[in-house]
């Protein structure tokens, strides 16, 4: 898993049928003090994530073990919505900052 910001959203109107209901969330990753990396993924949000929001990321064949997203064309999934993160003993995120 990795640690993403969501900066935006992805429409589509014509997509694989498998696809249909999936929100699919522009995420850009960080580092471990919170710094955005110049990286950046789609994938599709299955916690109801919103823009400016800290997610963990679940990649590759692991995205598909994630309820709702089996048999679907998935590599990247949001399966967490960040409350806080530390990182040896310091707080490096707090939601009830950033709200």
């Amino acid at each position: 898993m990795r640690i993403a910001k969501v900066r935006g959203t992805v429409v589509s109107t014509y997509k694989e049928p498998s696809l249909q209901g999936v929100k699919f969330l522009v995420v850009q990753f960080l580092d471990e003090a919170g710094q955005a990396l110049q990286e950046y993924e789609v994938a599709a949000d299955m916690v109801g994530a919103g823009v400016d929001e800290w997610v963990l990321i679940s990649r590759g064949s692991q995205a598909r073990h994630v309820r709702d997203c089996q048999e679907r064309p998935v590599d990247a999934a949001v399966i967490a919505i960040i409350d806080t993160v530390n990182v040896e003993n310091r707080s490096v995120y707090d939601k009830r900052e950033h709200s």
